[in-house]
């Protein structure tokens, strides 16, 4: 009975198949006909609007533009949103704080924000000063929308036939732009921004309102900033007294401020004046016969000296007045007197070194540039250069840009070995080959040197201890795979340099212990401060106090505790390594008479950077060396120009001030005395014997001093020092372009030059 059941449910599924598999090839069948029918009906109605000839190309061409303008306009969007980022709905507003600032002994050192520098309305200013400038730095800036193609084409042209008279293709609202945005760096980026943040500038600003505030935040060289600050400084009158002679001399400041500045270079600023005088006749502003008395007596400044001003060094603090404004800090004050720990006489020592060190030895070594910070142990900001030109250039490299830091990172390594408790400066490591994966470091020579003590392998700068410290730090955990362990070593030295002071991301590479991971100068000094003044967190800082238009004061740094990141054993270690480093080691350039000095040179892949990180009792310095474009020198090392640079300022920086110890570190040997000066004579005789004048009576006799002085300019005297020639370095580097550990794994700087001395 069941088998004639089964036959027949099969028999009815069968067909039921059959059916299904009809059902879908007819459904296909009539679908496809019916699809045809319809792409048929289709072709015969576009037929009918089908064109030939000369409409073919036209139709043709409209679509492929609109194609490629929509994604251009796409691409184009994408590119704005970085530069439209940095605005806001306040942004005009950013600057609206007036702050003056003091040095420590209460003298005035400069003003930024608005109170130098909008006083005159646009109205007031004198009509040959708005032509002058006009005609010189952007003819038809009142007929374009913030990019003037023609006058770039025409700048084009001009330059191409040379004559030694060039001309700039930004328009002025471009120049706006980065002076309120933006800064110096040479990059395409850069420009990319600054055409953006020009057309939003336009559709915000009538053209009299980018005027004004270009004529007002535009920097005119000799520490001023602004037309009514220009004249007053360079011809002392108001500028709306100027005459054309004068104007013009104004206007041909705003492009290269320190080129044509009157009380550095009379003869170009004259020369550059009678170029602005025939723009003006050129552009239709005046006539020839207008024009001829001004070049028969041009313009003759005040007298003036090349005063050293601390133009980065504000700029900096003036950041820093501004984001403790935002956070709160300063209640809703935005007229304030700022007193910074600024040293006016380390600030010009620090400025004429880096000038004598780069117009000596720019062109042996290929460098062009330089950056140094000058710290107190905790932290207060004593001088600052950021760069060889203010005037050519106000990118701040000491703070801005971020570099490798090559074997000047290693003290970061070695802080976190000492902390873990599994190192000691006497414990004997192995300089031998090792590996994580395919990646094998060299040292410096390509030669390995065995068993030694830890100290000594600091000193002499050996690039597989670090490595194989950051495996044994992650061995230490419990993790056996060896590179594995290296990078939860790594983790910790990462966490070790941000405790003490680094505030840039450090990319975690397998080459990080040997320097590969960006830094800037400003956080290297910071970070080293620790070891000054017994492991204590370094923040730099330029406003010791801050007082409002009715001279409250509203805050006081001494407020702030320091934080404890490393203990005094730790430290005590570290500076009596590091201090082999100067004694023994790749930084006897430093050396101090009678001073001890502890720190730690750095050289990046193909010498692009050059480092000198080092510290005394009294104060931290770093410096760096390199092109803005990371082009390689002239196997330039830490241990040649940076050491000597920071020898040469901390020599005067010491003299006739009490010597402070170093935290954990004896003397030794070497006595414990003051300075001797660049001549040999002992510093302050008179106070050396009646005993050491003390620290705090030194900076009040210095706060009476300032109520007369006036900065002196350079002598012979006080000009730096060459030292031993750059050439011989402390270690003789290979013949070839000796790479060390090559940067990988994600490091921004293509083959930057890592862990050399």
């Amino acid at each position: 009975m069941r088998l004639p059941n089964l036959t027949s449910l099969a028999t009815r599924i069968r067909h039921a198949a059959l059916a299904f598999d009809a059902w879908v090839n007819a459904s296909l069948y009539d679908g496809g006909r019916s699809t045809g029918e319809a792409y048929g009906r289709f072709q015969e109605r576009m037929s009918a609007l089908s064109v030939r000839g000369w409409k073919r190309v036209v139709l043709d061409l409209t679509s492929e533009g609109v194609t490629i303008g929509t994604g251009g306009a796409i691409l184009m969007l994408a590119l704005a949103q970085p530069a439209f980022n940095l605005t806001s709905d306040n942004w005009l507003k950013q600057q609206d704080l007036a702050v003056t600032f003091l040095d420590r002994y209460g003298t005035e050192v400069g003003r930024r924000g608005i109170k130098h520098d909008d006083s005159l309305k646009l109205d007031d200013f004198p009509d040959i000063m708005i032509k002058a400038l006009v005609s010189t730095e952007d003819r038809r800036f009142y007929e374009h929308w913030g990019i003037d193609p023609i006058g770039t084409l025409r700048a084009v042209v001009s330059n191409s036939r040379g004559g030694g008279n060039t001309q700039g293709g930004s328009s002025i609202t471009q120049q706006l732009a980065k002076n309120l945005f933006l800064t110096n760096e040479r990059s395409l980026e850069r420009k990319v921004n600054e055409a953006f943040l020009a057309l939003w500038l336009e559709s915000h600003l009538t053209k009299n309102e980018i005027l004004k505030l270009y004529l007002d935040r535009a920097y005119m060289g000799g520490g001023t900033f602004g037309a009514v600050a220009a004249a007053d400084y360079y011809f002392g009158k108001p500028l709306r007294d100027i005459s054309l002679a004068e104007a013009a001399m104004l206007a041909g400041l705003f492009k290269a401020p320190t080129k044509y500045a009157p009380h550095v270079n009379l003869p170009a600023a004259r020369a550059r004046a009678v170029d602005v005088l025939h723009n003006m006749v050129e552009a239709g502003f005046v006539t020839e016969g207008q024009i001829q008395t001004a070049l028969r007596n041009p313009a003759t400044p005040v007298t003036r000296t090349r005063d050293i001003t601390a133009d980065y060094y504000l700029d900096w603090a003036f950041g820093e007045i501004k984001g403790m404004a935002d956070a709160g800090k300063l209640r809703n004050d935005r007229v304030l007197t700022v007193k910074t720990p600024l040293d006016i006489g380390i600030q010009k020592k620090a400025d004429e070194v880096v000038e004598g060190v780069l117009r000596k030895f720019g062109d042996q070594y290929d460098v062009d540039e330089a950056a140094m910070v000058i710290l107190d142990p905790d932290g207060a900001l004593r001088a600052m250069v950021g760069g060889a030109d203010y005037g050519e250039s106000q990118f701040n490299r000491a703070t801005d840009a971020l570099r490798q830091p090559g074997s000047s990172f290693k003290p970061y390594v070695y802080a976190a070995a000492l902390a873990s408790g599994q190192f000691r400066p006497d414990t004997t490591v192995v300089d031998s080959p090792v590996c994580i994966g395919n990646w094998c470091p060299q040292n410096y020579g390509r030669s390995f040197s065995g068993r030694q003590p830890m100290w000594l392998a600091v000193a002499k700068s050996i690039n597989t201890i670090p490595i194989k410290v950051s495996i044994a730090l992650g061995k230490a955990m419990g993790i056996s795979h060896e590179a594995r362990a290296a990078k939860a070593g790594r983790a910790k030295i990462i966490e070790t340099a941000h405790a003490m002071g680094i505030t840039t991301p450090l990319t975690d590479s397998v080459s990080l212990p040997i320097g590969s991971a960006e830094v800037n100068v400003i956080d290297q000094a910071a970070a080293y401060a620790v070891f000054a003044n017994g492991g204590k967190r370094a923040k730099p800082y330029a406003a010791m106090e801050v007082k409002n238009s009715a001279g409250e004061v509203i805050y006081r740094h001494d407020d702030e505790k320091p934080e404890q990141v490393l203990s005094t054993q730790v430290v005590a270690d570290m500076n009596f390594m590091l201090n082999k480093v100067v004694e023994e080691g790749t930084g006897k350039r430093a050396q101090l008479e009678g001073i001890k000095v502890a720190g730690k040179s750095g050289t990046t892949n193909a010498y692009r950077d050059a480092w000198f990180v080092a510290y005394t009792g009294n104060y931290v310095g770093a410096v760096w060396y390199g092109n803005d474009d990371h082009t390689s020198t002239n196997k330039m090392t830490g241990g040649s120009l940076p050491a000597m640079t920071w020898h040469d300022v901390m020599e005067t920086a010491h003299q006739g001030i009490e010597l402070k110890p170093m935290p954990g570190l004896k003397d030794g040997n070497r006595p414990a005395v003051q300075a001797s000066s660049a001549a040999g004579a002992p510093v302050n005789a008179a106070a050396s014997a009646a005993g050491k004048i003390s620290r705090r009576s030194f900076e009040v006799i210095g706060s009476l001093n300032g109520l007369f002085r006036t900065v002196e300019p350079a002598t012979a005297a006080n000009a730096p020092k060459p030292g031993p020639k750059p050439a011989a370095s402390v270690v003789k580097p290979a013949a070839s372009n000796a790479p060390t550990g090559t940067v990988a794994e994600g490091s921004r700087s293509v083959g930057g030059r890592i862990g050399i001395p």
